[in-house]
């Protein structure tokens, strides 16, 4: 076959900018290259073999020159158009993200592809792979994470007691001083969390199987930073007063210390409450509002703990993981206090839950 289209000096000018210009789309400069060839007199054979595209390429873009010109050029994407396809992709984000399987009636708390695959056959009688469907929501940016847990409750007294203690670190005087306290359990079995592997090679984590637990007490000190810590075979009333009796010997420059501790049982038992007779006046406790564990900035402190130390362990003993976590400790003279709930307006902190 030959060519029957002609070229205005004007056409064959743009078509060479749109062949000759490197950052221009491969599919643009293709059909560019197609009318080019055509115009010049070159059999459909010869372009086809030269250009690697079939003869039926070469009269669609003739067909459709010779229809609507240099205007028929931009916006032809290569292939079969993608019909419905992208209907079907918002859905099933919209299933993913706005609702569980148990809106739909199945026995499941979480979304896979194979279900939003039945799904989509159940309802719509519309057979796709799980594949399309994770290709689908890749291409929406939908990612396979593991989610953070949040306390939906909230205490009613929460501002209350949260202007009370902001008020309290605001005019603290020189001779007192601040802590925050929790306590954190130390586990010979791992947890388990996310780390580097070869595709398709799952790595091991070799775990003792029978587990020991030891526990500490600690105290983030809002001026300094500095973690002090106590160790313990139980989290009890014990631990804390043993605790308490540290934060006295180990504050010894300032006259009074207030803890801001949460409201657990062991934090106002008879053990505690023998340790504050003991002391009068030098240790006042301050509870923090309920269902509110991102008022208490030493849990940052035992979140750094487990990713860098007790998840994923190896250690065959107790001990040895106890030293591991001692030696990490030792290691930082201080940690960043995160307490602006404390100094941020008091309707500033109502995204703190997500923390």
């Amino acid at each position: 076959m030959s060519a029957s289209i002609s070229l205005t000096p004007d056409e064959r000018n743009t078509l060479l900018d749109h062949y000759r210009c490197p950052f221009a789309e491969p599919e643009l400069r293709l059909r560019a290259h197609i009318l080019l060839l055509l115009a010049d007199g070159y059999p459909w054979a010869t372009i086809a073999a030269v250009l690697y595209c079939s003869t039926r390429t070469i009269a669609r873009w003739k067909r459709r020159f010779a229809k609507s010109r240099l205007d028929a050029l931009p916006g032809q994407p290569r292939g079969p158009r993608p019909r419905l396809a992208a209907r079907w992709a918002a859905l099933a984000v919209r299933w993913v993200t706005a609702k569980t399987p148990r809106a739909f009636g199945l026995l499941r708390s979480r979304w896979c592809c194979a279900v939003v695959a039945l799904l989509l056959w159940r309802t719509h009688r519309l057979a796709v792979s799980r594949e399309t469907v994770r290709r689908w929501l890749h291409h929406a940016d939908i990612v396979w994470r593991r989610p953070r847990p949040v306390l939906k409750r909230r205490d009613p007294q929460r501002e209350a007691v949260l202007d009370e203690l902001r008020g309290l670190i605001r005019d603290l005087p020189e001779d007192e001083t601040v802590v925050f306290e929790d306590e954190v359990d130390i586990n010979l079995n791992p947890d388990i969390g996310f780390m580097w592997m070869r595709r398709g090679q799952q790595a091991a984590v070799v775990t003792p199987g029978d587990n020991e637990k030891n526990y500490l007490a600690g105290s983030l000190h809002w001026r300094t930073g500095t973690l002090i810590a106590t160790p313990g075979p139980k989290r009890n009333g014990q631990l804390v007063a043993e605790h308490l009796e540290e934060l006295c010997r180990r504050l010894r420059r300032y006259r009074t210390i207030h803890v801001l501790c949460d409201n657990a049982k062991i934090h106002d038992c008879a053990a505690v409450q023998k340790v504050l007779r003991a002391h009068p006046g030098r240790i006042v406790l301050h509870f923090l509002p309920k269902y509110a564990p991102e008022c208490n900035p030493v849990e940052r402190v035992w979140w750094h703990l487990r990713e860098e130390i007790t998840r994923n362990h190896q250690c065959k003993t107790l001990a040895e993981l106890l030293e591991r976590v001692f030696a990490w400790l030792a290691d930082r003279t201080a940690f960043p206090v995160e307490d602006s709930v404390y100094h941020d307006d008091p309707d500033g902190d109502q995204g703190s839950d997500a923390a």
